[in-house]
């Protein structure tokens, strides 16, 4: 079946939370690679939270394979330039399959074309070698800032001591792909 990016709407709030909660912190059977189920507990997002993401400066990115959502991703810009991506997820099921590399690529090209994004920016939890190495295959380079968890962001608590975020940044290409 074909794929279709298709920009967010608030209809898809409650299908865009299930996915995303199912992609970090999936039960045992149906977790996929890029899970943090023993490093994170609770929700990674609410609906209240995927809703507050739909604004003029921000944009949840969809792929959906017969009008059912497979992959996500948030992308918000600023003035400066740098747009921020976070929150990609693909479902489970269908990890491993090139559709986060297509749907990070896809956050680049609209940061460029609807923030003027000359740089890109985005937050992985230190205790996540295997998905850091994923984004610096993608070009992105840690800065070395590091930050706490973000306790009272309301994306879970952590399981295990000494977990932060490590600030990533990639800049953008001169043209759009």
């Amino acid at each position: 079946m074909p794929l279709e990016f298709r920009v967010a709407g608030i209809a898809d709030a409650e299908e865009i939370t299930a996915l995303v909660n199912e992609a970090y912190r999936p039960s045992a059977p149906n977790a996929g690679w890029t899970h943090e189920t023993k490093l994170v507990s609770g929700d990674r997002t609410t609906v209240q939270q995927v809703l507050s993401l739909l604004h003029p400066q921000s944009a949840i990115l969809l792929l959906c394979v017969a009008a059912k959502i497979v992959a996500c991703v948030h992308v918000q810009g600023d003035p400066s330039g740098t747009a921020y991506i976070g929150m990609l997820a693909t479902d489970p099921k269908r990890q491993a399959q090139g559709l986060g590399k297509q749907m990070l690529g896809h956050a680049e090209a609209y940061a460029m074309a609807h923030f003027a994004a000359s740089r890109f920016k985005m937050s992985v939890l230190s205790s996540r070698p295997e998905l850091l190495a994923f984004y610096e295959r993608r070009g992105y380079a840690p800065t070395g800032e590091v930050e706490d968890y973000p306790l009272s962001a309301g994306t879970g608590r952590p399981l295990v001591a000494d977990i932060h975020l490590l600030l990533l940044v990639k800049a953008a290409p001169e043209t759009l792909p």
